[in-house]
C-alpha cells in the first residue's frame, strides 16, 4: 500500500515534529514514526468498511421499515438492489477483512453510527445510486462499477467523513489519498472469482525497513550532512533557510550515501515533490539547484557508490 514517497514524507514530518519539540530523544521519535505508518493501516480499515456498514445500516432500516404498521407498497417490497450488490457481500463475508478489523480492534462505526447514517444518506441521495436502483438487473462487471464510482465519487471526497477522520487522528490528513487510492484500485481489480485480501501496509520487509534506516541515518549524522551543502549555499543564510528545506536536503544525501539500491535521479525527483508539496513556493528551485551540484561534485570524486543498471 505504501509507497517510498509516502515513507519519506512520513520522515521528513517526523524529523521536523523532532526539530520543533527540541526533542533529542531518538528512540521516542522513532516509535512515533513507526506508530504513525502503523495508524495507515487503521485508516485503510476504516475506509473499506465504510462500505460493510452501510450495508448493513440499510439492511437495518429496510427490515424496519416493512414492518411498519402503515408501511407503505415500496416499504413492503423494498428495492434490495443495493444489500444484493456482490461486492459489498463479497467484503461482508471476507475472512481477510474480518480478521483484520477484529484483530486491529477498528470499531468506529459501531460507536459512531451518526458518521455512517449521514453517509448513507448522502449515497442515497446521490444520481450515481439512484440510477444504479432504476436498472432492473445489474452484471457483476456493472456492480463492480457502480462501487469503484460510488467510493471514489461520493465516498471519500464527503466531507462529513473527511471531517470526522480528522479529527479522530490528525495525521491522517495526508495519509487519506494514499489509502483511498489504495481502495480504489482494489474495488476496480475485483475478482468474481477471488475473495477480498485485506492490502498489506508495505511492499515487503525492505520498504518496512527503508522507514526507520533513513530515519535514524539522518538524524544521528544532522550536522554532517549539513556540512556538505553549508559551503554549497554562499548566496544564502543558512538561519533563513526554510527548516523543511534543510531537513529534505539532508535525507536527499542521506539517501545517495547510504541506499546504494536507489538511483540519483530517483531520490532528486522525490525530495523536488516533498518540497513543492510541503514547502516554500521557491523550495524545489533552491533544493534542485543544490543537490545538482552536490550530485556533479559527489560523482567527480566517487563518493555515491550505487549498485545495479541504471542507478546513476
Amino acid at each position: 500500500m505504501l509507497n517510498r514517497r509516502h515513507i519519506r514524507v512520513k520522515v521528513m514530518q517526523t524529523i521536523y515534529a523532532m526539530h520543533q519539540s527540541g526533542s533529542d530523544n531518538l528512540e521516542k521519535q522513532e516509535k512515533f514514526l513507526s506508530a504513525s505508518l502503523e495508524n495507515i493501516q487503521d485508516l485503510y480499515l476504516i475506509m473499506v468498511s465504510t462500505l460493510t456498514e452501510m450495508r448493513k445500516k440499510e439492511i437495518e432500516y429496510i427490515e424496519i421499515a416493512s414492518k411498519k404498521h402503515l408501511a407503505t407498497p415500496e416499504e413492503r417490497n423494498p428495492n434490495l438492489k443495493f444489500i444484493n450488490n456482490s461486492i459489498l457481500i463479497a467484503l461482508e463475508e471476507s475472512n481477510s477483512l474480518s480478521i483484520a478489523l477484529e484483530k486491529r480492534k477498528i470499531n468506529n462505526w459501531q460507536a459512531n453510527d451518526d458518521t455512517i447514517l449521514l453517509l448513507l444518506q448522502d449515497v442515497k441521495q446521490s444520481e450515481l445510486y439512484q440510477n444504479y436502483m432504476a436498472k432492473k438487473e445489474a452484471t457483476f462487471e456493472e456492480e463492480r462499477f457502480f462501487i469503484a464510482d460510488l467510493f471514489s465519487d461520493v465516498i471519500a471526497p464527503n466531507e462529513k467523513l473527511y471531517s470526522y477522520l480528522e479529527d479522530f487522528k490528525l495525521t491522517w490528513v495526508d495519509d487519506i489519498p494514499v489509502v483511498n487510492t489504495q481502495i480504489l484500485k482494489q474495488l476496480k481489480q475485483f475478482s468474481k472469482t477471488e475473495d477480498f485480501r485485506v492490502s498489506p501496509l508495505y511492499r515487503d520487509v525492505e520498504d518496512k525497513d527503508f522507514a526507520s534506516l533513513l530515519y535514524r541515518k539522518t538524524v544521528l549524522n544532522e550536522e554532517k550532512l549539513a556540512k556538505e551543502f553549508i559551503d554549497k549555499t554562499p548566496n544564502w543564510d543558512m538561519e533563513r533557510i526554510a527548516e523543511l528545506d534543510t531537513i529534505i536536503l539532508k535525507m536527499a544525501i542521506c539517501e545517495f550515501f547510504n541506499f546504494p539500491s536507489i538511483p540519483v535521479k530517483v531520490t532528486i525527483n522525490e525530495y523536488l515533490e516533498l518540497a513543492k508539496e510541503y514547502s516554500t513556493p521557491k523550495s524545489s528551485i533552491f533544493i534542485n539547484g543544490i543537490l545538482d551540484n552536490l550530485v556533479k561534485d559527489f560523482q567527480a570524486n566517487d563518493r555515491i557508490k550505487k549498485v545495479g543498471r541504471g542507478l546513476i
